[in-house]
């Protein structure tokens, strides 16, 4: 193409990729190079309108480019994320099984219910935490299950580790 004439067809290829790009979830997984893509774009659009079209191709070309990355960057870390989510899920669905057990097992022991108060209810907390991430692993949002799944397996492990400490107490006292 010779440089007398802007360079429509780059422009609207560069645009299409973003495009792409954003369908390919890069807003999310790929935001640096998504903004470094359009900021080529919005340089090629600008050096067309003051006829610089040597300059517009190559800053669309590079947009092009750097839209193709981020839609390629953002399937590899949206699969990474995919991953996560899943062990995040399995993590705390464990986590959570396991104070279930702990907490009737100390019921069994006869812990007064006073003392059980607050690791039912962390108990229910991590319920509720599980429902919130199954429904955000459901509509793709894996980054959203990795931060509520992680925190509430930790606090459901500390509760099964203080049932187990608290059972331990009871059954000695009572031999």
């Amino acid at each position: 193409m010779a440089c007398g004439a802007p360079p429509d067809k780059e422009i609207q290829q560069a645009q299409g990729a973003i495009d792409a790009a954003r369908a390919a979830g890069a807003e999310q997984y790929a935001a640096t190079e998504l903004a470094a893509a359009q900021d080529a774009l919005k340089q090629a659009r600008e050096a067309v309108d003051q006829r610089d079209y040597r300059s517009a191709l190559n800053h669309a070309l590079d947009s092009r480019e750097r839209a193709q990355n981020a839609a390629k960057e953002a399937a590899d870390r949206k699969a990474t994320a995919h991953d996560d989510a899943q062990k995040a899920l399995a993590n705390l669905t464990a986590a959570l099984t396991e104070a279930r057990v702990k907490l009737k097992a100390a019921e069994s022991a006869r812990v007064a219910s006073k003392t059980l108060a607050k690791p039912k209810q962390s108990i229910a907390d991590g319920e509720q935490a599980l429902q919130k991430a199954r429904a955000a692993f459901a509509k793709g949002d894996y980054l959203a299950v990795t931060s509520i799944a992680t925190p509430a397996s930790g606090r459901l492990v500390t509760v099964a580790h203080d049932l187990d400490a608290i059972s331990a107490i009871v059954a000695r006292r009572r031999r």
